[in-house]
């Protein structure tokens, strides 16, 4: 907010929840023994004009939905701020379910940036007009397959493809990959399944030779003083992601130097608030960041975008990839990378993209609204 412009509060009146089944499309090829149906809520906040915000939470079990029509978004309702990063005084006191607060943190920064005209990416202080995305190749059947996957995911555009690695499948699959795609910036995703034996670390230094853009999340637990000890070896950045789930646990991080280059979960973290005081804290560290992706439906990837908007993000940043993640989706246009680019909507406020009402009731399986004053309209 600029010292010119008026400091007026914002107060929400009106909290809708829809709970959605979306379709997954993996399910479709890799056989009905796989999860067919993921649910995620929706929530849209407005305020006495009018005005509306959205925002998601990922993976919303029985669990998470309760407590986000039962307690948070009944805090939110008459909770009146000057700016978004005072929204979540309204739940402080609740238990801390950071996905619940991030879907209520998001639709207020969308409010607000709806209030007063502007692109949710300029009001978080982003500066891109556009973002170079990475994407996800999950452990395949064999290497030959792991290649005819890699392969499709190029052909679409990615210029970052970011491997999941264990013991028994990390460097002769990452040397396989190099040999197939010499140009192909690599990325390991080793989702905490090392530990400090011996063979392990072996492992990881020898896959600290392919020049890897970073070794993410080397070790379970966020052992940070064993992610400490392994950078001190490494050339190749060791990186954060999935341990990262507060800002205090950065800054231990930070202080252990337990890394050099940081994913930014907004769902994880809670909400764009903390995600945006995460990255200008690792930024002052010196470490490389990217956001990273929780499955989001439309609504989510609308925020990721924004936030990939930051100066400070200087790896390509998580986008579904060829194929995509879900049959069918909640915005319109679709958030997606484009020959490896995802732009960043600035020619409407907010989040940039149409919510799909008619969509969303028929993927709704349960829905509440809270407050008064009508969650009109549907552009987020």
């Amino acid at each position: 907010m600029s010292p010119a412009e008026p400091a007026t509060l914002a107060r929400v009146t009106g909290v809708d929840a829809t709970l959605l089944r979306l379709p997954l499309a993996h399910a479709r090829s890799r056989g009905a023994a796989r999860p067919q149906f993921t649910r995620h809520a929706l929530v849209r906040v407005c305020d006495d004009a009018g005005h509306t915000g959205w925002g998601e939470v990922p993976m919303a079990d029985a669990e998470r939905w309760r407590l986000l029509v039962d307690d948070y978004a009944p805090a939110l309702l008459g909770h009146s701020w000057l700016r978004p990063t005072e929204a979540a005084g309204a739940w402080a006191d609740l238990p801390r379910v950071p996905p619940v607060a991030s879907g209520l943190d998001t639709a207020c920064w969308d409010l607000w940036s709806r209030q007063r005209g502007t692109p949710l990416s300029h009001a978080l202080g982003g500066d891109r007009t556009a973002f170079t995305a990475g994407t996800t190749v999950t452990r395949q059947p064999s290497a030959e397959s792991l290649v005819r996957e890699v392969n499709r995911q190029v052909g679409s555009g990615f210029r970052r493809v970011r491997l999941e690695v264990g013991p028994g499948w990390d460097t002769e699959v990452v040397h396989t990959v190099q040999e197939s795609f010499p140009f192909l910036v690599l990325q390991a995703d080793a989702g905490g399944r090392y530990t400090e034996d011996p063979a392990d670390l072996r492992a990881l230094r020898a896959l600290d030779e392919y020049g890897l853009v970073a070794i993410e999340e080397p070790f379970a637990g966020g052992d940070l003083d064993a992610c400490a000890r392994l950078q001190r070896e490494l050339r190749t950045p060791v990186a954060l992601s999935t341990s990262i789930d507060s800002l205090e646990t950065l800054d231990r991080a930070i202080a252990a130097e337990a890394a050099k280059a940081l994913s930014l979960r907004i769902s994880l973290l809670g909400g764009l608030t903390p995600a945006r005081r995460a990255h200008d804290r690792a930024v002052d560290a010196g470490w490389d960041l990217w956001c990273g992706w929780d499955a989001e439906s439309g609504v989510g990837r609308a925020a990721l975008a924004a936030l990939a908007s930051l100066p400070g993000i200087s790896l390509p940043s998580e986008m579904p990839g060829a194929g995509g993640h879900f049959t069918r989706d909640t915005v319109r246009p679709p958030v997606r990378a484009h020959e490896g680019i995802t732009p960043i909507p600035l020619a409407h406020p907010g989040l940039g993209h149409e919510v799909d009402v008619r969509e969303l009731r028929r993927l709704a399986v349960d829905a509440v609204s809270l407050g008064s004053g009508g969650a009109a309209g549907a552009s987020a």
